[in-house]
């Protein structure tokens, strides 16, 4: 007698509705936070393995945190993107901080997250490489092959490009609804549904 497994699906979905695909890697798991439906597509690459290596010192005695990588709700990380948390000297040894991503964040594909803090409702083109501890704040729009220097902050409602990046427009008015992530997540996964035309 032979039990018949159901076919094992191209994503991984969890309980909060993320869904990781197989082919994704994840390292340091235990340090990569998800906020829930969430779409990591194939060849992905986050690096939760790089965590703070120098704990602030803590008089509570709470444990310390511990996440390298923070992502919100309904973010899609596009196939060949890679997250890696900021690194620099701090008190004579070289440590990382955390990556965090708010809800509603679009990572294009090929392209490489070194922010300290990522908004919510950013679109990040293909290819464009964001240095480290870049801050990038709500509404924004980075296109394809921007190169964002390390360090640099982009304000709410723009929209970036060039190598080095600079601001070229602002997002119009009512233009914010093409931030919403939420019929994109529907179209992947073990079950997909068509994309709203």
């Amino acid at each position: 007698m032979s039990l018949r497994r159901p076919p094992r699906g191209e994503y991984i979905e969890t309980d909060t509705g993320n869904k990781v695909a197989r082919k994704a890697t994840l390292v340091g798991t235990q340090n990569i936070m998800l906020g829930g439906k969430t779409v990591i597509q194939p060849e992905v690459m986050i690096r939760g393995d790089l965590v703070r290596t120098i704990q602030a010192s803590s008089q509570s005695g709470a444990t310390p945190n511990s996440t390298a990588v923070a992502i919100g709700r309904y973010c899609f990380l596009s196939r060949g993107c890679c997250l890696r948390p900021p690194g620099r000297l701090y008190k004579g040894a070289f440590t990382y901080m955390p990556l965090r991503m708010g809800d509603h964040v679009f990572v294009g594909p090929g392209s490489v997250v070194q922010a300290a803090s990522i908004g919510s409702h950013v679109h990040i083109g293909a290819k464009v490489v964001i240095g480290e501890f870049a801050i990038i704040k709500d509404y924004v729009r980075i296109l394809d092959g921007t190169v964002v220097p390390p360090n640099m902050v982009i304000p709410n409602f723009s929209i970036v490009a060039g190598q080095p990046a600079r601001l070229i427009g602002e997002v119009p008015e009512g233009g914010h609804e093409a931030f919403e992530l939420r019929d994109l997540y529907k179209t992947v996964g073990n079950n997909p549904q068509p994309a709203p035309s």
